[in-house]
């Protein structure tokens, strides 16, 4: 069996995902970096490894290729039972998929790199429109999201219960890519908690984008 392998930028709240699981699940891995922002992810050696050409992806040690961060939590947690990252039981399930959802689906594809670049070039969007169109977007999402938690039994330490789940996973990246952008995160309490509990955690915090070998 090969070593595992992940192509990751360090600024990407998507590989900040896949790190923080890679890490609770103790999955050593050599990280192989593509600067997004240079179009590094376009070169034609990565588009051979992943045609979508977006970070991250995880070559597994025996070369399967997996991308999109869910897909690749789900199948760590699939293959590496423990620590789980997805409840067992049916509902706890859907619970942490949805939070998850509400991160990866309605805030991170309106909000990721090549749609803030394409306000820019396409429509003459400035960094104030550009800065204004994420925090729209996160509030509308972030606002029920802060409800859910606050107002379910079944939100403790973490997002679901007293153990990081995929959920957290979700949200302390996309807190990361909110202090970039200046998002007033006072509206939020419960998120802002789980958040602060989440990065003390080593897992977390080797993952963070400030301690990868390739920040800037």
């Amino acid at each position: 069996m090969g070593e595992v392998v992940l192509h990751t930028y360090f600024r990407s709240s998507t590989s900040f995902r896949a790190r923080i699981a890679l890490n609770l699940k103790g999955v050593s891995y050599r990280p192989e970096f593509h600067h997004l922002r240079l179009g590094k992810h376009r070169d034609p050696a990565y588009l051979a490894v992943n045609p979508q050409g977006l970070v991250p992806t995880l070559v597994w040690s025996d070369g399967m290729v997996l991308a999109q961060s869910l897909a690749i939590i789900e199948f760590l947690d699939e293959v590496i039972p423990e620590p789980a990252l997805l409840p067992r039981d049916p509902a706890g399930r859907a619970r942490v998929r949805a939070l998850s959802q509400m991160i990866a689906c309605d805030i991170h594809p309106v909000n990721n790199l090549r749609i803030l670049n394409a306000l820019r070039s396409r429509f003459g969007a400035d960094d104030a429109a550009v800065t204004d169109w994420f925090r729209t977007w996160v509030a509308e999402t972030f606002g029920p999201l802060e409800q859910h938690l606050a107002n379910d039994p079944q939100t403790g330490r973490f997002c679901h219960g007293d153990t990081p789940t995929m959920a957290d996973i979700c949200l302390v990246a996309q807190v990361a890519n909110n202090g970039r952008f200046g998002v007033d995160m006072e509206p939020y309490p419960v998120i802002r908690r789980i958040h602060a509990a989440a990065m003390e955690l080593p897992a977390f915090i080797a993952a963070a984008p400030q301690n990868q070998p390739d920040a800037e």
